[in-house]
């Protein structure tokens, strides 16, 4: 199989049920940004995560690349994971982080050592599918428990930028607000 196919010359691209739409459809723009999403949680994966961290992101990762399956398919065909459906592993996982930090009174920038940094910049990606998911939504289109896991996910995110901060003995950048 090539990987160039030539049909979406035309700006056009195949959805899971197998219909073409144009690659600017809210559907494309959903899936895309979930994919865009994975792969920045594979450029923070590059980085010397710790291993119970690293096994959760390889645990999102597989998530997202189901929930774009999901999404690609307007029939509904690719059902949803129960890791998808009730993400209570990620408010656990959250905890166990949280645990580890000191109570956060004031907003943070993203900052800190690059793993973290890396974690601030997949939670911006994670947020912006989030909305790409919520416009599908509000065309009409029934897309499931997807934005409650992916909203899940970007507040894990930003709570693991803060803990691999900490791990690296790099205190968060508090924004300070106006003078």
């Amino acid at each position: 199989m090539k990987v160039y196919t030539r049909t979406g010359d035309d700006g056009s691209t195949g959805l899971g049920d197998g219909s073409r739409v144009s690659k600017g459809s809210r559907r494309v723009g959903a899936y895309g940004a979930v994919d865009e999403l994975n792969a920045v949680v594979g450029v923070l994966l590059a980085e010397a995560v710790p291993s119970p961290a690293a096994a959760q992101l390889t645990r999102i990762q597989a998530l997202l690349f189901e929930v774009g399956a999901f999404l690609s398919d307007p029939r509904g065909r690719f059902g949803l994971s129960e890791d998808v459906l009730h993400p209570g592993w990620l408010e656990r996982w959250i905890d166990e982080m949280e645990g580890d930090l000191p109570p956060l009174r004031n907003f943070v920038l993203p900052s800190g050592v690059r793993a973290a940094a890396l974690a601030h910049l997949a939670r911006t990606a994670c947020r912006r599918a989030e909305r790409e998911v919520v416009l599908l939504r509000d065309g009409g289109d029934e897309i499931g428990a997807v934005i409650p896991l992916l909203n899940r996910v970007s507040d894990a995110l930003f709570v693991l930028a803060r803990w691999l901060n900490r791990r690296a003995g790099v205190a968060d950048a508090l924004w300070q607000g106006r003078a």
